[in-house]
């Protein structure tokens, strides 16, 4: 009789938690999601593995993109809970590995995540220049 061996996600995929901030960072992109910033917390905190920072601009699209994070987690098998959807201003999404911050601009000036971890808040690319993209720090 064989026993069988429960293998490790990690060894299955091989750095689960890029590929898991890769497949986050192109949700919030498909849904126009700005200034996103992705914060590599290994090493540093037991928190989560990654924070993900991003703005939408009015309450409607911050609580879509997190509909729709929510459900792209989920699909990938991510045990998600999520507050703040209700008003729409500053939505969490736990993740687990993950935690994504969904901000209106205002309010993610207020609060300035980027501060608590000692990063200065990202700076609007003027007109006309490309913004796309994730900052990772």
């Amino acid at each position: 009789m064989t026993r069988s061996r429960t293998i490790p996600a990690t060894e299955l995929r091989p750095n689960a938690p890029d590929i898991l901030v890769e497949a986050v960072v192109a949700a919030l992109d498909d849904d126009k999601a700005e200034d996103v910033l992705v914060i590599d917390l290994r090493g540093r905190s037991s928190i989560a593995d990654h924070i993900v920072i991003a703005t939408g601009r009015s309450q409607r699209q911050v609580g879509a993109m997190a509909e729709h994070l929510h459900e792209k987690l989920k699909v990938r098998g991510q045990d998600v809970s999520i507050e703040g959807m209700t008003q729409g201003d500053w939505v969490l999404i736990d993740g687990g590995d993950i935690v994504v911050h969904l901000f209106r601009p205002e309010v993610r000036s207020f609060y300035n995540l980027e501060g608590m971890w000692g990063l200065a808040a990202p700076q609007r690319a003027p007109d006309g220049m490309a913004g796309a993209g994730a900052a990772t720090l």
